[in-house]
């Protein structure tokens, strides 16, 4: 059952009453209030630029432990000898505006709306939206944004320019930071070979609340 939101008021409904592909409900806004209140609740924003603001909370996530993080033999020699250069939070602005831009496998166009950036932007002031960057020969090459709920960062987005950029971006935030738990949202074979693992909505729930 989707619902719709109120505009009165900042709530959501119960996240165990998504739709089989994860919908729970369209409409209200993007708001720091109202996102913040999403993410401690499992649930997230996700639409394109012509659909009303669609909030998900899947039944099964796909999640890393940093600690079960999966590091290739070849992996390590990347991070040994290409010359990336990692930081945090240093370009969140860049890092969001090349996920947006950046073409993805099957996917026309892009789900990171103007609108979508400027929310983000806005929780990354308010200190609840990180970013890592990865650079190369003074380039930003590749990077990830999310949201910090707790030891939990909610990951939405990543792109790399050259080859395994992302990967190392991954990588630095699972070994230079404190989350005990990455949640990546969708499956795919890049996360798949560093790790990642499905989830149920009850056991991250318990993760959530456990924060």
């Amino acid at each position: 059952m989707v619902f719709r939101l109120p505009d009165d008021e900042i709530v959501f409904p119960n996240p165990e009453l998504a739709d089989e592909d994860g919908l729970l409900a369209v409409g209200g806004d993007l708001s720091a209030e109202r996102l913040v209140l999403a993410y401690e609740h499992g649930i997230f924003p996700w639409f394109s630029d012509d659909d009303p603001i669609c909030w998900y909370s899947p039944h099964e996530r796909c999640v890393i432990y940093p600690d079960r993080l999966k590091v290739s033999k070849s992996m390590r020699q990347v991070l040994k000898n290409v010359g990336f250069k990692v930081t945090a939070n240093q370009a969140f602005e860049k890092v969001i505006a090349n996920c947006a831009k950046t073409p993805r496998k099957d996917q026309p166009g892009t789900w990171i709306t103007k609108e979508m950036q400027d929310a983000y932007i806005n929780l990354h002031q308010l200190g609840w939206a990180h970013s890592v960057e990865v650079w190369q020969n003074e380039s930003l090459v590749g990077g990830l944004y999310g949201v910090a709920i707790g030891k939990v960062f909610c990951g939405e987005s990543m792109f790399s320019l050259v080859s395994n950029a992302s990967k190392v971006a991954m990588i630095f935030l699972c070994q230079q930071s404190d989350f005990e738990l990455i949640d990546c949202q969708l499956p795919n074979d890049h996360l798949l070979s560093l790790g990642a693992e499905m989830m149920d909505r009850k056991t991250y729930m318990e993760f959530l609340n456990n924060q």
